[in-house]
């Protein structure tokens, strides 16, 4: 009789252990969420953010060495800003460099969208543009700059789409939902988890000393037995 309590009582207490191990993780999974939650950008959307400024950068770094390279800085300036030419002029292609870095940010990482529509919006007008520049224009006829400028604008635009459709916003909808579960999981783990344990659960009388012997006298003497119940 004692083993069998002792045996109830030992797999109650391990259930409780297990069940306090369970919440245990939980709760530290969801700190960690928690913590993740708390920053003000994802790791994947800094890394877009990241790439979104390599991009204006790579640009710009291009557009100055075009401009050092066909007559100085100075001049080309002079040639290209104020007495713009669409038919000539590279400076159009660092606009809309500035164009997308400009709503890419302040859509992504100041408004923290979780949408696709402005990367939409900014790759669908530069591909327009620079199609429609690479047809009227005369800079295939200017050097590598005219070849370089445009492919690469063009190319950096779509990088930028396939990161934030593929990578960015499946990330972040997948680490959502993964919260969400831990969270529901977090919730229904006190009704699984046994209560605390009370005395009463494994009292048990405790048997008579005086009463095992006469049973045990009784089951020997069977004429006793019957004696006795007869009076």
């Amino acid at each position: 009789m004692d083993s069998r309590c002792s045996s109830s009582a030992d797999s109650r207490l391990t259930g409780r252990r297990v069940g306090s191990i369970n919440s245990t993780a939980l709760c530290a999974r969801v700190e960690s969420y928690d913590a993740g939650q708390k920053k003000c950008i994802s790791d994947v959307r800094r890394t877009f953010c990241l790439f979104v400024t390599f991009d204006f950068l790579f640009i710009t770094l291009l557009w100055i060495i075009e401009l050092n390279v066909n007559g100085g800085i100075q001049e080309q300036l002079d040639k290209e800003v104020l007495h713009y030419d669409y038919r000539a002029s590279f400076f159009d292609i660092f606009l809309l460099a500035v164009f997308r870095f400009a709503i890419l940010i302040l859509a992504y990482a100041v408004c923290k969208l979780r949408h696709w529509w402005a990367i939409a919006i900014s790759t669908a007008v530069c591909c327009l543009f620079l199609i429609v520049k690479v047809i009227l224009s005369k800079l295939l006829s200017q050097g590598a700059f005219g070849y370089l400028l445009p492919i690469i604008s063009f190319v950096l635009a779509w990088i930028e789409t396939w990161l934030l459709d593929f990578k960015v916003l499946p990330q972040e909808a997948e680490d959502e939902n993964r919260y969400q579960s831990i969270m529901d999981a977090t919730e229904r783990a006190p009704l699984m988890c046994p209560g605390p344990l009370s005395d009463g659960q494994f009292y048990s009388p405790p048997e008579s000393v005086a009463d095992s012997d006469e049973e045990l006298d009784d089951k020997h003497d069977p004429e006793k037995g019957l004696i006795q119940q007869v009076i």
